[in-house]
């Protein structure tokens, strides 16, 4: 499960799983030149719409990486999100053989030669190669309309692939401005991609704001035909992200006010029972729109409603029993009044979230405890997540549940991090008091004193309004903040092999550059890796706090 053979950056650079074949060749049999390619799009841009439909799909294909080898984890960028939250410490998931992802939760997943971390790398430059070939496609000088738009929209793709990268190859921006994150490969690139370093997290930001300048630019006025794609606020969203990791606090609070304009959060009784199935829910800036002809019945093992969520009817979750479930730490902080604490069961099987829902004959908490033959059901495990619905209904198979990528929920945590954190400490407290009573917990009152101790409460409510949607660990590398899974002396539902912390400047937190590119890429031999620290075993990191499950 756990090894693989890899490609790498400048083997992606040559042959993508998506590539603009369609503009590739003459139907004579010659080879179009860059510029001729220039030349075609410039007097017809709608050549390039089906490389614009590729770019965007390569985040939803089933076995987007390994291809033929059809790998249980291959499931998209879900799959990645699924990863990134498994290595933090609010996410648990059984050590156990159907378990794809037990690489994640010990934290093997440091390993060079691993199959799972690749995953994570290849995705992401797999997409940035078909963002590159849209861009060099394009005129630089072009004014048709049509072909900006498609620009601005490959032009925040390939931002939102390096921010998918960067914060896990680097600790936090402020005071490793100059240390090696990942290297940048660009549209029309100069020099040799066999030896291209690794960039300075301050010249890869650089990069990614300049992208997403331009393509909010050029993004204005488009009309996008789905959420599916990017339009304009979800560039300002991404820029949000970048000037957060950046501490670019003011900037952040602005942009995330731009995204999320003409958006509403979902209301205590939208998520008082499992949901986010469909991008048309509230609050969905972007997503992946996902269809029944993209996992159906046949194929929904390998999905994200069939590994991360529990009603998927015959899945790694619901038949096999791998329930994805949170720690207890950060449970017990939830309070009663707070609605999502029923999206999860508590250690007696019982939300309340789950009143008046079904699987077949059974409703309410006696789903929690329905077994079904033929692995088509397994009882849940003690504080097993129901936040996610099921396309279809409960128990359905058909995995066609859309992926939220972007919520307007996150971004007003940003802006009201960025608030405080620029120096209106009093502005950022009314922006997450007033939307946490009005549609999470009536009861709730925020007693922040000082800028610290309110990101702090952001923190919080990211971990619990954001589980599961992939930003456990980014939030963490971009804090400093130690992995606090276990306290000494305090129960916990963490299985054994799991049990450990980590503190916050551990080299072993760093992800590490895949071997095939290390060995392809003269620019980054292994002595360039992050090759510090030691993998974790159970027990060690006692004592560690967050500062939030203390």
């Amino acid at each position: 499960m756990k090894y693989i053979n890899k490609l790498s950056i400048v083997a992606l650079s040559c042959a993508s799983l998506l590539s603009c074949t369609d503009l590739d060749t003459i139907p004579q049999g010659g080879i179009f030149t860059e510029e001729q390619k220039q030349e075609v799009v410039e007097s017809d841009p709608s050549k390039l719409k089906a490389d614009i439909t590729g770019m965007y799909a390569n985040n939803l294909i089933q076995y987007s990486v390994f291809g033929s080898s059809q790998r249980g984890d291959d499931f998209g960028y879900p799959a990645v999100c699924l990863s990134n939250d498994l290595n933090g410490p609010d996410m648990l998931a059984p050590d156990a053989g159907y378990n794809w992802f037990t690489t994640c939760s010990e934290y093997s997943d440091r390993s060079d030669t691993y199959a799972n971390p690749y995953m994570r790398w290849a995705l992401f430059y797999n997409q940035i190669k078909l963002a590159n070939d849209i861009l060099a496609s394009i005129p630089e000088d072009t004014e048709n309309q049509v072909l900006k738009y498609y620009r601005g929209q490959a032009k925040a793709v390939r931002a939102f692939d390096y921010l998918s990268l960067v914060p896990y190859f680097q600790f936090k921006y402020k005071g490793n401005e100059d240390k090696p994150s990942v290297p940048i490969v660009k549209d029309r690139m100069e020099g040799d991609l066999t030896n291209n370093p690794r960039a300075s997290l301050k010249d890869i930001y650089e990069f990614i704001l300049s992208d997403l300048n331009a393509a909010i630019t050029d993004l204005e006025g488009f009309q996008r035909l789905s959420k599916g794609e990017i339009d304009q606020q979800v560039a300002y969203g991404l820029r949000a992200r970048a000037n957060l990791y950046t501490e670019n606090w003011a900037a952040a609070a602005d942009d995330a006010a731009k995204a999320m304009q003409g958006y509403n959060f979902y209301s205590r009784s939208d998520v008082s029972k499992p949901t986010f199935i469909n991008s048309n829910e509230p609050g969905w800036i972007w997503s992946l729109v996902i269809t029944d002809v993209d996992y159906n019945a046949d194929n929904s093992l390998i999905s994200w409603p069939g590994v991360i969520g529990s009603f998927c009817a015959g899945s790694y979750s619901a038949g096999a029993g791998m329930y994805k479930t949170i720690n207890t730490l950060l449970f017990n902080k939830i309070p009663a009044t707070d609605v999502r604490k029923g999206w999860w069961v508590d250690g007696k099987l019982h939300s309340d979230n789950l009143n008046g829902q079904k699987w077949g004959s059974a409703e309410g908490d006696a789903i929690a405890k329905l077994e079904l033959p033929n692995m088509e059901k397994a009882p849940f495990l003690p504080y097993t997540v129901v936040k996610f619905g099921m396309y279809g209904g409960l128990g359905n198979n058909v995995a066609a549940n859309h992926w939220p990528i972007m919520r307007a929920e996150e971004m007003l945590f940003i802006q009201a991090e960025g608030k405080a954190m620029a120096g209106d400490l009093n502005a950022g407290k009314t922006l997450l008091e007033n939307f946490v009573k009005a549609n999470r917990d009536p009861s709730y009152s925020c007693t922040a004193a000082n800028a610290n101790s309110f990101q702090n409460e952001v923190w919080l409510q990211r971990r619990i309004e954001l589980w599961g949607e992939g930003f456990s660990m980014s939030d963490i590398m971009r804090l400093g903040k130690n992995i606090v899974r276990v306290r000494p002396g305090v129960a916990t539902n963490v299985p054994e092999a799991f049990q450990f912390n980590l503190s916050a400047n551990d080299g072993w937190l760093l992800m590490r550059i895949p071997q095939k590119e290390t060995n392809s890429n003269l620019g980054i031999p292994t002595s360039a890796n992050n090759n510090e620290g030691n993998q974790p075993i159970p027990g060690s990191g006692a004592g560690l706090t967050d500062g939030i499950t203390d």
